[in-house]
């Protein structure tokens, strides 16, 4: 029986002790999407090289165009030094990805995807868990029945040489249906791989998937990812006025939704943003000039349940997210307001 080459997931450190969980709530069975993951909506990547021959670059590039058709994404490979992706290509190091801005918190001088193999679309696949997305066989809508003895022994084996723990943690085990945002399970997913149909209890394996699925197009390039014309980008965020004299109003309108303001910092000195009112939110800081480098991110530092931060900020364009703490259901109207102290 042949073994499937199957990429594993590269979790931060800070979450190695919490790992998606197998329980599941009626009447929310739907994945792909780990919440927390995405990228800002219009975001610009930047794509770095670390070797591979021209035609490994070639179909790295060619894939992510894939991606980039459908989704309001932009990928430059640029090899900038401080690219939020890093692409090496060792053979002995399997195919594998960070998760979306978990990029962000890897080392310059490190990888952030390898493409060790390209069969098929591999390189599709783990530009799919760069932007976000995590394996469509771990949704918690799949069908999936695992003969979970045959799996672990399995993948002990040529090509991947996995322990039980690993095997558990990037085939067997599902994300909970509040970890994530997504779709019904889609068996032609470019983020499902080929498994046996001897790996199950009831005979039914799955497809090798080599391209983009129209589930994949529609969720990716949708409400709930990087949609062209819906949702706020980083070029059509709220503008606030630094120092205004009245607070900008605002509301989380839906469940899982999240505002986009940008303000321009002019002076050198603290700042502080903040909300205001009966919602219980999230804020994150980006900048200065990218929307992808974090500066802070706060919960209740603010009156009640709002987000406040502060800090020592140089000129230039920053931009807030902000969303409520209930992602399942939270919705609430707030202010916010941004100010030099």
């Amino acid at each position: 029986m042949a073994r499937p080459h199957v990429c594993f997931d590269r979790i931060l450190p800070r979450e190695l002790f919490r790992p998606q969980a197998t329980e599941r709530r009626a009447g929310r069975t739907r994945a792909i999407s780990p919440i927390g993951k995405a990228w800002m909506n219009g975001s610009t990547l930047r794509v770095r090289f670390i070797g591979g021959t021209t035609a490994q670059r070639a179909k790295a590039k060619e894939q992510a165009g894939w991606w980039e058709a459908v989704a309001n994404l932009k990928f430059v490979f640029d090899d900038a030094p401080d690219a939020e992706i890093r692409i090496a290509f060792d053979p002995n190091d399997g195919a594998w990805s960070y998760l979306g801005t978990d990029c962000r918190s890897i080392p310059l001088d490190e990888p952030t995807m390898n493409l060790g193999f390209l069969d098929g679309g591999t390189a599709a696949h783990e530009f799919g868990h760069a932007i976000g997305l995590a394996h469509e066989h771990q949704n918690p809508a799949g069908g999936i029945q695992w003969n979970e003895a045959v799996v672990i022994r399995e993948m002990a084996g040529s090509p991947n040489f996995w322990d039980a723990r690993t095997t558990r943690h990037n085939i067997l085990e599902r994300y909970r249906a509040d970890q994530i945002h997504g779709t019904a399970f889609d068996p032609k997913s470019i983020m499902l791989y080929f498994f046996p149909a001897e790996w199950t209890t009831n005979g039914i394996g799955t497809e090798a998937n080599e391209v983009l699925s129209d589930l994949d197009r529609a969720f990716v390039g949708g409400a709930k990812m990087y949609p062209k014309k819906t949702a706020p980008t980083v070029d059509t965020a709220v503008e606030l006025q630094v120092g205004a004299r009245r607070r900008t109003k605002a509301a989380i309108g839906k469940a899982g939704e999240e505002d986009l303001f940008r303000f321009t910092v002019k002076t050198a000195g603290k700042h502080q943003i903040d909300t205001a009112g009966p919602s219980d939110l999230v804020m994150k800081l980006f900048g200065p000039d990218s929307p992808t480098a974090l500066i802070a991110e706060d919960d209740d530092s603010g009156t009640s349940l709002n987000a406040r931060i502060v800090a020592p900020l140089e000129p230039g364009q920053y931009w807030a997210q902000v969303r409520h703490y209930n992602r399942a259901s939270g919705v609430g109207d707030y202010t916010i307001r941004v100010r030099r102290l």
